[in-house]
C-alpha cells in the first residue's frame, strides 16, 4: 500500500473509527486501527466486536494494500504532525507502515490485515429507513441516559435502546426499572417495513457521536441474520451487535393524561438551577429530594417548593413560580434522576404531571418534541 492524505483528514478518520477500538482485549489486533485502500480513498475501521466503525478520506492512492496498526500509536503520531501532507506506505513482507510528513519518518510495526475482524457493510441489505442526522444526535442524548448501566441491572435487554419503525416515525426508548424515556421522530419517508430492534446502550451513544454531524440522511439497514444493524452515511458506516430479547412493554408504565391530578408547567432552567443547588444537600439525604406542588389562590401564583433535608448538614428548601392545574401534589425523586430528566428538555417550559405520592412524575417538554421522560417515585420521608 502507498498513498498520500492530508493530515487533518487522516486525523479525522482515526478519532472516528478510534471510538470503535477496544480498551482491553485478549486479541491484540482488536487494539489496532485497520488501513486499507478502497475505491481510490483510504479506510480507516476500529472493531469491538459490539460495534465496528469505518471511515474513509481522501486520498491519492498509488498502490492497493491493507495493514492494522496500534490505534493509540498512529493517532498520537499524526495529532502531533504538521497540517501537511502526510505519506502512508506498507511493507507487506514485514508489516511495517512508514508515516512520512516534513521532516518526520515513523516507521511502525503492525498485525496481517486478514486477522482483523470482517465487519458487516452497507450495500449487502436492503435500507430499512433513512434518519435524519440532525435529529440524531438530539434524540440519542435524551433517550440512552435512562437505559440501565450493566454494573446495575443484569438484563441486557434494559442496557439497550430500542427503535421501533412503524410508517413514517420512528420511536426510540430506555428503561431501567427506575425511569423511561421516550422519543419519536418524523422520518423523510416511510421505513421499508415496520420492525423494533434493541442496540446496546453505549453503541447508541457512540452512534450520536459518530454521525450526528452527518449532513446526509442516514441509511439503516439490517442483515439477513438480524445480529446486526448498519449505519451509513456518505464517508462513515457505523456497525452495532443487536441485543437478543424481547424490550419491555413501556406502555403500559406511562399513566394516561386522563388520571393526572396535578400538572405544574415550570420554567426548565430555573427548575434545573433549583435542583442544582439543592443536589447540594440531597447527597446526604440519600439523594431524595421532595417536589410539592401548590396550587394559587388567585392573588397569588402557584409554586413548586423542593426541600432535601439531611440531618447531617442541614436543610434546603427552593420555591419555583408554576402554573398548577388540578389539586396540591407531594412526590419525592432520586435527584441524579430529575437532573438527568430536566437535561433532556431544550424548551422554555416543562410539564411535570403527577397522580400521587406513590405514582411516577412523568415530565414532558412544553411546545417542543415528542418526548417524555417518567421517574418513579422514592418514599416520602
Amino acid at each position: 500500500m502507498r498513498l498520500a492524505c492530508l493530515q487533518e483528514n487522516l486525523k479525522r478518520g482515526l478519532a472516528l473509527a478510534g471510538h470503535a477500538v477496544a480498551g482491553r482485549s485478549s486479541l491484540p489486533v482488536l487494539a489496532n486501527i485497520l488501513l486499507a485502500t478502497e475505491s481510490g480513498r483510504l479506510k480507516l475501521a476500529g472493531n469491538n466486536l459490539e460495534i465496528g466503525i469505518t471511515a474513509l478520506v481522501g486520498a491519492k492512492v498509488d498502490e492497493d494494500g491493507a495493514i492494522t496498526i496500534p490505534a493509540k500509536l498512529l493517532s498520537d503520531l499524526v495529532g502531533n504532525l504538521p497540517n501537511d501532507t502526510v505519506e502512508l506506505e506498507v511493507d507487506p513482507r514485514t508489516q511495517t507502515l512508514t508515516v512520512t510528513c516534513r521532516g518526520t519518518k515513523a516507521n511502525i510495526k503492525g498485525i496481517d490485515a486478514d486477522e482483523f475482524p470482517a465487519m458487516a457493510v452497507p450495500g449487502n441489505e436492503p435500507v430499512l429507513a433513512y434518519l435524519p442526522p440532525e435529529l440524531l444526535r438530539k434524540v440519542v442524548s435524551q433517550v440512552e441516559v435512562a437505559a440501565a448501566a450493566e454494573n446495575t441491572n443484569p438484563n441486557p435487554i434494559l442496557q439497550g435502546v430500542l427503535i421501533r419503525l412503524s410508517g413514517t416515525q420512528a420511536t426510540f426508548a430506555a428503561i431501567d426499572g427506575y425511569r423511561l424515556a421516550v422519543r419519536t421522530i418524523e422520518l423523510p419517508e416511510p421505513a421499508a417495513y415496520d420492525t423494533e430492534l434493541v442496540i446496546p446502550s453505549r453503541a447508541m451513544a457512540e452512534l450520536g457521536r459518530t454521525l450526528g454531524d452527518s449532513e446526509t440522511p442516514i441509511a439503516m439497514s439490517i442483515t439477513s441474520n438480524g445480529g446486526q444493524v448498519i449505519f451509513h452515511s456518505d464517508t462513515v458506516d457505523f456497525v452495532s451487535r443487536v441485543i437478543d430479547g424481547k424490550f419491555p412493554d413501556y406502555e403500559r408504565f406511562v399513566p394516561p393524561a386522563s388520571n393526572t391530578s396535578t400538572r405544574s408547567v415550570i420554567s426548565t432552567a430555573e427548575f434545573s438551577r433549583a435542583v442544582k443547588r439543592i443536589a447540594l444537600f440531597s447527597q446526604a439525604a440519600g439523594n431524595i429530594v421532595t417536589l410539592t406542588m401548590e396550587r394559587g389562590d388567585g392573588s397569588e401564583p402557584g409554586r413548586l417548593l423542593l426541600n432535601a433535608n439531611a440531618a447531617e448538614i442541614g436543610e434546603s428548601v427552593e420555591a419555583i413560580s408554576a402554573l398548577i392545574d388540578g389539586d396540591d401534589g407531594k412526590l419525592a425523586l432520586n435527584v441524579r434522576y430529575l437532573q438527568e430528566a430536566l437535561g433532556a428538555i431544550d424548551t422554555d417550559q416543562v410539564a411535570l404531571e403527577t397522580q400521587t405520592p406513590n405514582s411516577p412524575g412523568v415530565f414532558r417538554p412544553i411546545g417542543g418534541d415528542e418526548y417524555l421522560h417518567l421517574v418513579m417515585p422514592m418514599r416520602i420521608p
